[in-house]
């Protein structure tokens, strides 16, 4: 029998804990049921020469650094001369942060100059800037839903997507990812049954863990059969798809909202939301999370801006980055499938290698990790139960030989 005097005191921390503060043991009961293969962790990463990061916690076999075939910086503009130039004299003009809302005290000019650029660069009436497209999403489907209001999200949409769906009252239907025929049915079953019910669609026009891209011209079509506010992600497809690089959306006004981030071909931080005058101004008016959130910091728009100004220099010269970068991308697709790996599907810079179940795709990333490649696996629940997968990225600024270099590394499927 236990001593007396230890009841209470020689209890494991987490027994303890719990007794004391019942709201852990539904997180520790989570935690201890997550199996081993499905755990995350943080790992630090110091930058080193372009393309390439110092991990702090591990080092590949060699010691060296690790090649990034893992991040969003697809054109490399986080490291370019003018931008980091933009930036610097922004911080030096305003400070690091903004302190406060847009609505209180934050707005700094370069934040109107950033919006307007935007606006003009789309084609849109209006443009609105948000610290993180995750704050962003949300706005914009609180914005065009309500509990009255039918959703009708692609099954891979973004989680930040669903969490506005959330925060709105919404009803949820998911359509299978890219079937618009299967979207159709939805749409038609919806308006026979209520014709005058709310109804939104979202998706994605590049999805940043597939690798696809929906048709979206007779996407739009069909939202605007049916009347249906359309919301699309443009996130990683900015700056590479789409006429000079301005999404696969550019020109099709009808689209209500477009969301696109600020923190991947161009290389900075923060999101925007980009649509009409209406939408923009209720935004403006009732956004909970624009108006009660600190601005985007001024250095980050300041670079964003340069980003943004050197893309559009780069499709006057007659030589988008995106292009280039594209064609890289087919020449890889077409090399992995040669060597008997499934050919990554989509046309874009992300190439999802399927491993399976997370156990192989662990495997694979520690393959690559020991010969100085940085590919990232992506296990559920980012992606669906039995599709865990490497995730590779193509960047602008990789160097000659990667492509060999993976393929060799990679080995046999």
């Amino acid at each position: 029998m236990a001593c007396p005097r230890l009841e209470g005191m020689g209890l494991p921390p987490q027994n303890r804990a719990e007794r004391q503060q019942p709201w852990k043991r539904p997180l520790r009961q989570s935690l201890d049921a997550q199996p081993a293969s499905g755990r995350r962790s943080l790992r630090s990463f110091a930058p080193g020469s372009a393309g390439r990061l110092h991990p702090q916690e591990h080092l590949s076999a060699s010691g060296d650094p690790l090649l990034d075939l893992a991040s969003n910086d697809y054109l490399g503009l986080s490291r370019h001369a003018a931008v980091i130039a933009a930036a610097s004299a922004e911080l030096e003009r305003s400070g690091l942060g903004a302190g406060a809302s847009r609505l209180v005290s934050g707005s700094r000019p370069v934040h109107g100059e950033l919006e307007r650029a935007l606006a003009q660069w789309l084609g849109r009436e209006r443009v609105l800037l948000f610290p993180s497209g995750f704050q962003a999403n949300i706005a914009a489907v609180t914005a065009l839903a309500d509990r009255h209001s039918l959703v009708l999200a692609d099954r891979l949409i973004h989680h930040s997507l669903l969490a506005g769906v959330m925060a709105s009252g919404a009803r949820l239907q998911r359509f299978a990812h890219n079937d618009l025929a299967d979207l159709r049915r939805r749409l038609e079953a919806t308006r026979a049954a209520e014709p005058g019910r709310r109804l939104l669609v979202l998706s994605e026009s590049l999805f940043s863990m597939e690798g696809t891209s929906p048709a979206v011209t007779q996407l739009v079509a069909l939202c605007e059969q049916h009347g249906a506010a359309l919301l699309l992600d443009e996130a990683h497809a900015l700056g590479l798809l789409g006429p000079g690089g301005r999404g696969l959306g550019h020109g099709h006004d009808s689209i209500a909202l477009i969301s696109g981030t600020l923190g991947k071909a161009l290389g900075s931080g923060g999101a925007f939301l980009a649509g009409d005058a209406i939408t923009l101004e209720w935004l403006l008016q009732h956004s909970g999370p624009f108006r009660y959130t600190t601005a985007l910091a001024p250095p980050l728009a300041a670079g964003a801006l340069a980003a943004l100004g050197w893309l559009q220099a780069q499709e006057a010269l007659g030589k988008p980055p995106g292009s280039a970068l594209l064609q890289r991308a087919a020449r890889w697709r077409a090399s992995l499938e040669q060597a008997g790996w499934p050919r990554p599907p989509g046309q874009g810079p992300i190439l999802p290698l399927l491993a399976g179940d997370n156990t192989r795709a662990l495997a694979l990333q520690g393959r690559l990790e020991q010969a100085g490649l940085l590919s990232v696996a992506i296990r559920p629940p980012t992606v669906p139960e039995g599709t865990a997968r490497l995730r590779l990225v193509l960047r602008a600024d990789l160097p000659a030989g990667t492509l060999a270099r993976l393929v060799r590394e990679l080995g046999c499927p």
